[in-house]
């Protein structure tokens, strides 16, 4: 739905409760119950008709973002927010995040980076409070050791929010296993697939640690152990592979799930195939997606795996990460090289027609 329209209807309802509420007494017949009734309405009056101004004052002054959020155009977005953080000092953390997450669509990482730093400088609270977010996107743009850094930095500071701290203990080990700091990473996996309280993050820890972690450890057993728990714990909850997907769309809008989006779908299939490796069936799910703009359905066509054997080796788990950056890249490129073409046809029309 539009945000005009979702506005409008919000304002609307809002109207009619105030009509309501002012026109009651009315159809009240005694006196004494008009008067109360008045003494109780009319603080609901008075505090519905400030949240309908303050609300309409909200839109207005923000009109523009939600205009350029509505055409998904992100360029413009970006600068958008640049001018009211950097230029105007504006350094909350709903412009930060959305600033942050505009430039990981258009895949400018650096600028994330830069953003990372002048509101670490100018407003501390608003990193810690955006930390999955500026850690993805070094996972993403391939800086690996960094990302792992970041992550145990702010994990070890103790501030994280409840909610985001299973994320970034996830992204932690996640981190240090495409840097092949498997020992890391298999500390952290074995965990959480036996005490998370997420079933998305249970689920992706028990699968890395059957598919991947198994393979490069002394404690071969104990991973595979742990990633059956794991397993045990999601089917127990969630009964069907239906209601994971589900829980999967609950959180699709979020950036730092959108870049492991792969993961959590073979996940998924895995944790519901009843056998010890994920069926890659496509007519059940389709791995090629599109999530915050961020596309990768063409690199799901370069994996070709065999029903029996859906064990990703970290050289393919680090190509992946990579490739997400490069295919937006690598379409910009093939539509200038097309516009030159036709650019050139045209030339070389008008000299024969000459």
């Amino acid at each position: 739905m539009k945000f005009k329209y979702l506005i409008m209807a919000f304002s609307m309802l809002i109207v009619l409760f105030l009509l309501i509420t002012a026109l009651l007494p009315l159809f009240v017949p005694e006196a004494a119950q008009v008067v109360n009734l008045r003494y109780v309405a009319s603080p609901l009056l008075i505090l519905m008709s400030v949240i309908l101004v303050s609300f309409g004052i909200f839109f207005l002054i923000n009109y523009r973002l939600f205009l350029l959020l509505e055409r998904e155009d992100w360029p413009a977005l970006a600068y958008y927010l640049e001018q009211k953080i950097f230029v105007k000092n504006r350094y909350n953390s709903w412009f930060v995040r959305l600033l942050a997450s505009s430039y990981m669509v258009i895949s400018d990482y650096p600028s994330v980076l830069k953003l990372e730093n002048k509101a670490f400088l100018a407003k501390k609270s608003v990193v810690e409070k955006n930390v999955l977010i500026f850690g993805s996107s070094r996972v993403i743009s391939g800086d690996y050791k960094g990302a792992a850094a970041f992550f145990k930095t702010h994990l070890d500071n103790g501030r994280l929010k409840k909610q985001d701290r299973e994320w970034v203990t996830w992204f932690y080990g996640f981190s240090c296993l495409l840097d092949s700091a498997f020992d890391k990473a298999e500390h952290e996996f074995l965990s959480m697939a036996v005490s998370s309280c997420s079933v998305l993050i249970t689920g992706i820890s028990a699968y890395f640690l059957a598919n991947n972690l198994a393979k490069n450890s002394l404690r071969r057993q104990d991973c595979l152990v742990a990633a059956e728990k794991g397993r045990s714990r999601v089917v127990g909850a969630l009964k069907r592979y239906e209601e994971w997907k589900k829980e999967v769309k609950k959180t699709e809008a979020e950036i730092h799930v959108a870049v492991v989006r792969k993961y959590v779908d073979e996940a998924g299939i895995w944790l519901f195939s009843g056998k010890g490796t994920a069926s890659h069936d496509k007519r059940q799910v389709t791995t090629g997606h599109k999530s915050g703009n961020i596309e990768n359905s063409s690199h799901a066509a370069k994996h070709k795996v065999n029903d029996h054997e859906a064990s990703y080796t970290i050289i393919s788990d680090k190509r992946y990460i990579q490739e997400i950056s490069k295919i937006k890249d690598f379409k910009d490129q093939s539509s200038a090289n097309q516009d030159s073409a036709n650019q050139g046809s045209k030339n070389q029309d008008s000299k024969d027609q000459g």
